[in-house]
């Protein structure tokens, strides 16, 4: 959205077109094609990423833009509950505030998805049909990815049984770390073909990459395999979704798209909990990748508790007060 950028800095902001990456097929696929590609991305500059969301991080918005941020940003948002303690009752009452966030205000827009273990889908399914809003479902022993691929494979396929219409797999961070990358590619690749026509988002577990050049390399990797979105964080390990994660991610999205022709999306989860937050990100996606990348077909918030603050914001930009704690749901 224009009004969030300077269209000139995002003009000076694009990237050059690269060449196509190689296409990995049956015949030229390698351990060391992948390791020859991804080796070759270029380094990623931590303290200049760390500095550039910092001035992100300043810049300010009208109220009006302000206003379409917080709506884009709930429409945006995957509601999300995945602890070991959650009933088929907590999922209908999350499925309740997805499709009517606000109950004093029908305007407020529906979120995008809820996000649930596998073994609920269906409940998720069943109450929210015909309301347009995604059912998300863990997959591949989500968080830890720590399972044989046949059972990580029926993981999916069950979930996608179940009622799911969106995958989110964990990729298997000790195969990447130790540089089997062909390993990672295949892995997703299965899993992508097992969700059918759900669409497959790859969770990257960046706390646990170390390093910004391993987010980039991991990023390409995902969408190397077929990914339609990648994801930050499980939610379960910290540090979860950071502002310089988030702009590697969107400038990988971006640069692949402008070598294939292919767009792939971004979720960043765990630990975005205020509209202060949210906007941030916004504003980010937009600098780096560009106005085509803000919608919940190519953006989204892997959130909980962000989704009350945003309807608190809401309220105070629509009456000029905050209601009282009891206007939104305790999750």
């Amino acid at each position: 959205m224009t009004h969030l950028l300077d269209p000139q800095a995002a003009a000076a902001d694009a990237a050059p077109r690269r060449e196509p990456p190689p296409p990995f097929g049956d015949a030229t696929r390698s351990e060391a094609a992948f390791r020859a590609f991804l080796h070759g991305l270029p380094g990623v500059d931590q303290v200049g990423a760390e500095a550039r969301v910092g001035v992100l991080g300043t810049r300010s918005i009208k109220t009006t833009a302000k206003a379409w941020a917080i709506d884009t940003a709930i429409s945006m948002v995957d509601l999300t509950t995945l602890e070991g303690a959650d009933t088929p009752g907590k999922v209908r009452s999350l499925a309740a505030k997805a499709r009517q966030p606000d109950p004093t205000d029908p305007s407020t827009p529906r979120v995008a998805a809820v996000c649930v273990y596998g073994d609920l889908a269906g409940v998720a399914r069943e109450a929210l049909t015909g309301t347009g809003i995604h059912v998300a479902a863990v997959a591949t022993a989500f968080p830890s990815g720590r399972a044989s691929r046949a059972v990580k494979l029926a993981d999916v396929r069950d979930a996608v049984a179940n009622g799911a219409d969106e995958i989110d797999m964990v990729i298997d961070r000790g195969a990447f770390l130790a540089g089997r990358y062909l390993d990672v590619f295949d892995e997703i690749v299965a899993v992508k073909e097992a969700c059918g026509e759900a669409h497959l988002k790859v969770i990257l577990e960046t706390g646990e990459l170390v390093t910004l050049d391993n987010v980039r390399r991991a990023s390409w990797l995902a969408m190397l395999a077929g990914g339609d979105f990648i994801k930050t964080s499980t939610g379960k390990v910290s540090p979860a979704a950071t502002l310089p994660v988030c702009l590697v991610m969107m400038e990988a999205v971006r640069d692949f798209r402008a070598a294939t022709g292919r767009q792939v999306g971004v979720k960043p989860a765990g630990g975005i909990r205020t509209t202060k937050d949210a906007v941030k990100h916004l504003v980010l996606v937009n600098e780096v990748a560009g106005p085509d990348w803000l919608s919940p077909d190519w953006f989204r918030f892997g959130a909980s508790s962000l989704l009350n603050d945003l309807l608190l914001q809401r309220q105070k930009l629509r009456t000029g007060h905050y209601s009282g704690p009891d206007h939104v749901s305790v999750d």
